[in-house]
């Protein structure tokens, strides 16, 4: 077989589907039966310079996807396989892959670069292959410039691949004095400083030592700013995306180099190519992010806790930098809005622009508005759109009174430019605008408002004739009439100064879902979401009007699911057309579910819902299942105890649900849905309980779903427990120990990063909330005393939680909440266990002095339940 390995590889590229199939069919064999020597002659075929390179490519792309895959569960039994081979077979790999960092064909060599990297990914964390940094560094000064290039290339896949605790600091400086070499402007071969300068990329994360470091810094920044001056056009990208990753990492490191970045990026932006002077915009992008963080983590107070000071780069380069961003808004391409990812110079300014107004607030107010004035009005329509895009970039930041006079002179002009303005450009960027205006400065929270009696209907007029504009100025339009909507939810006054165009506007709306066209520029998508926010907004006056909503609706649903023979495309978009219309009836079921004086009309519609929701399900397409579920768990929720008659056609597309692992959302969503029911059916549930817990608790033990799913699934344990109470005594055996070892993992697991952190807290949140369903659920029953034995454990872990002090206030709010349901349900039984906890003495007192009127509320409740324990 290892002989005939290049013509297999050959012919799995062939153009004739069958050879192709027959071919891969016999790699799968070979695999199968003798993975050792598979690996081994890929490697091989890879390492020839004799062979094709064609087949040496996809030599070494089986060999990277045998030991990498994206999913989770998938990558570590791959790395387990690797790790228990023969290790001389995985040396002789290791070995002619190394060898092809030699060779002169460049795909071959950038895949073994790609192997490396994956194979050190598994190996150096299990201390394995101690020696390939050493193997990759030891004579890169004297290697041929192909080899050195793809050396660096390694390199910095490397450091993509593993996380930084496992090089050793002495590698670590070593390579990056590689790569800053490789990077100097005295390298004469440009493939060797391209490689080196993404090479940096990869590896300024371990780089925080040598960032410390005033000489070694000095020395890698001057490097990397010759080269965003190199005449090579991708050498100058990736040096420009170094600077980005080096603002976002190492922003406090930054203050000596300000003056020169600024001099530099200025200079991308008016004379580079688009993709450098793209990335020197993104530098000060990402300044801003870093600022806008810090300033909302301390408020501006910097004195003491705040681990990074605030710099006020943004503020400092304000009078520079707003000019430079407003120049680049006239950079317009001529199909902008036509292309859904476009991005361009005049876009990544205008971001950049709302971010910088995000960081400074008011004061960019009055750098701005001159060049809004002097362009507004002008006749070539860049200067339009440039300063209604300027103009629109700013509303978010600075405060409403520097801005509502301003909005308030603007409104009209907008209004008036969204029907007249020749070109689609500035229709387009007008509607944009408009619609933030609605968004930051009219609502309940903003004391004068920029709509009234007298320019409501005008509005309103403006924006439903603009639905019937081309798609991308139709769908910003529906995107202001979102705002509009959104903006009057919380505002007193009963009858919303919507109510009286109730009716014309879901109409327009309804119109606008079922234009032709209505599938560019997302405009059917927008149009639902409108609706739906417009329902979702409206008072109790106009619900007979939605309510004539619901069989229209329905009617659509219906038409949808009787279509017959469709093409590939026309079932794509009649799967997004169920998914919107599911989504739409589930706003509805809320709105009118909880509506007094029309709930009892509506429930007549219950059963044809029903119906079609199910139907829904039969057909497989998981935007629209994941809409379905939601409405259905809307539906349980307005239906109560009645629900018990769907159970029994639904309970198998439940287990469906909670069996869809691929699509791991649909998981989740139904997680949540069994937790709706179970409010809804309370007792009534029990018949399918033990159905449902058994697949909860499969899904616990998989490692193939997706960790998101997890948490959902633990506090579904208390809905269940809560709504059968004692009866969840069978299932303690099995949920409980799983709790306990979440838990413990959760205790452990903290700090890592922002996600990791999310991530626990959320695992947390959902134990604890598993633990006080178990607890409520059983108050009163004579089992309680089953109990008792899990006590002491809930007992160590709230300690625990409360030593790790990295609690959000959600969690701290479900904890204390916790020890009260354990001392309420369990009694003078539990008293001595909760007089030696610290949580019920520290931790109690610490959310009896909270700011969070939630927590104060749980602890003063729980320490009435401690009290009460203790006294017996």
């Amino acid at each position: 077989m290892a002989a005939e390995v290049t013509q297999i590889l050959l012919n799995a590229q062939a153009v004739d589907g069958n050879v192709r199939k027959q071919a891969e069919e016999s790699l799968k064999q070979y695999q199968e039966q003798n993975l050792s020597s598979f690996l081994l002659s890929l490697a091989g075929e890879l390492a020839n310079d004799e062979k094709p390179v064609e087949s040496r490519k996809l030599a070494g792309l089986i060999l990277k996807n045998a030991l990498d895959a994206k999913e989770q569960h998938r990558k570590f039994e791959l790395v387990q396989r690797w790790l228990s081979l023969d290790s001389a077979v995985k040396a002789q790999i290791k070995s002619c892959i190394l060898k092809t960092l030699t060779s002169h064909a460049h795909d071959a060599r950038s895949t073994a670069s790609q192997v490396i990297a994956k194979l050190a990914g598994i190996e150096l964390p299990h201390k394995q292959w101690p020696e390939l940094i050493g193997a990759l560094l030891s004579n890169i000064h004297q290697l041929p410039a192909h080899t050195k290039q793809a050396t660096l290339e390694t390199l910095g896949y490397i450091c993509e691949e593993v996380s930084s605790d496992v090089v050793e600091q002495d590698h670590v400086n070593k390579i990056l004095t590689a790569v800053v070499q490789g990077m100097n402007a005295s390298e004469s071969n440009n493939d060797v400083r391209l490689a080196a300068t993404r090479a940096l990329y990869n590896a300024l994360g371990f780089a925080q030592a040598n960032f410390s470091n005033d000489m070694e810094r000095d020395y890698i920044m001057r490097v990397v700013c010759e080269a965003t001056l190199s005449p090579e056009v991708k050498i100058r990208q990736a040096a420009f995306e170094c600077l980005v990753a080096i603002s976002s990492t190492y922003y406090e490191k930054l203050a000596p180099y300000i003056q020169d970045i600024f001099n530099i990026t200025a200079k991308a932006v008016k004379e580079d190519e688009e993709p450098v002077a793209l990335q020197a915009i993104e530098f000060w992008s990402s300044i801003c992010d870093e600022e806008i963080d810090i300033l909302e983590e301390y408020g501006g107070d910097f004195t003491g806790d705040s681990d990074i000071p605030c710099f006020y780069f943004i503020k400092q380069a304000l009078p520079v930098l707003v000019p430079m961003l407003l120049e680049t808004l006239l950079k317009q391409e001529e199909d902008q809005d036509q292309d859904e990812g476009a991005w361009n110079i005049a876009m990544a300014g205008g971001t950049c622009l709302g971010l910088v107004a995000r960081t400074v607030g008011d004061d960019i107010v009055p750098l701005v508005m001159p060049f809004v004035e002097e362009n507004i009005t002008k006749p070539e329509w860049r200067q339009r759109e440039a300063a209604t895009y300027a103009f629109g970039s700013i509303l978010e930041g600075p405060s409403p009174d520097k801005l509502v006079p301003l909005v308030n002179i603007a409104l009209n002009f907008m209004l008036t430019a969204l029907m007249n303005d020749p070109n689609n450009h500035v229709k387009d960027t007008t509607a944009w605008t408009l619609g933030r205006m609605f968004e930051f400065l009219h609502g309940s929270t903003v004391e004068t408002p920029i709509i009234n009696q007298a320019n409501c209907q005008q509005i309103i007029n403006v924006l439903l004739q603009s639905m019937k504009d081309v798609p991308n100025v139709a769908e910003k339009a529906c995107g202001a009439l979102y705002f509009l909507a959104q903006g009057y939810e919380d505002m007193e006054p009963t009858p919303s100064p919507l109510t009286p165009f109730f009716q014309e506007i879901v109409q327009a709306l309804l119109t606008v879902s079922h234009r032709e066209d209505a599938g560019e520029s997302r405009l059917r998508t927008a149009a639902y979401e409108t609706l739906n926010e417009v329902v979702r907004c409206s008072t109790d006056e106009t619900a007979p009007m939605v309510m004539q909503l619901v069989p229209l609706i329905m009617m659509e649903l219906h038409q949808t699911l009787e279509a017959q023979k469709l093409t590939s495309d026309e079932r794509e978009k009649q799967n997004e057309i169920q998914g919107l219309l599911c989504g739409c009836l589930q706003v509805i079921i809320q709105k009118l579910g909880s509506s007094e004086q029309i709930r009892y009309a509506f429930m007549q519609y219950a059963d044809q819902m029903m119906g079609l929701f199910l139907r829904v399900f039969a057909i497989r397409s998981a935007t629209a299942h994941e809409e379905a579920m939601l409405a259905i768990g809307a539906l349980a929720y307005a239906t109560g105890p009645d629900f018990l008659k769907y159970m029994s056609e639904f309970y198998k597309y439940l287990e469906m649900g909670l069996q869809n692992f691929e699509d791991y959302q649909v998981c989740a969503i139904t997680v949540g849905v069994v937790g709706d029911i179970c409010r809804a059916l309370e007792a009534k549930i029990l018949p399918y309980c033990d159905g449902i817990m058994t697949q909860l608790l499969k899904d616990l033990s998989s490692n193939q779903l997706h960790r998101s799913v997890k948490p959902p699934i633990f506090s579904c344990f208390g809905d269940i427990a809560l709504a059968i109470g004692e009866h969840f005594e069978k299932y303690l055996m099995y949920a409980m120990p799983m709790l306990q070892s979440a838990a413990e993992l959760s205790v452990h697991t903290s700090g890592v990063d922002d996600d990791m952190t999310e991530y626990t807290n959320s695992l947390r949140n959902g134990i604890l909330e598993a633990y006080s369903g178990i607890f409520q659920g059983f108050k009163g029953s004579p089992k309680t005393q089953l109990l008792m034995p899990y006590a002491p454990h809930v007992l160590q872990f709230l300690d625990s939680l409360y030593m790790e002090k990295d609690m959000d206030e959600m969690v701290s709010k479900t904890a204390i909440g916790v020890i009260g349901d354990l001392a309420d349900t369990l009694g003078s039984n539990a008293g001595p266990l909760i007089q030696q906890s610290v949580s019920s003495k520290d931790f109690l007192n610490e959310c009896l002095s909270s700011d969070d009127h939630m927590i104060k509320e749980s602890a003063e409740w729980a320490k009435l339940a401690i009290t009460k324990a203790i006294s017996f």
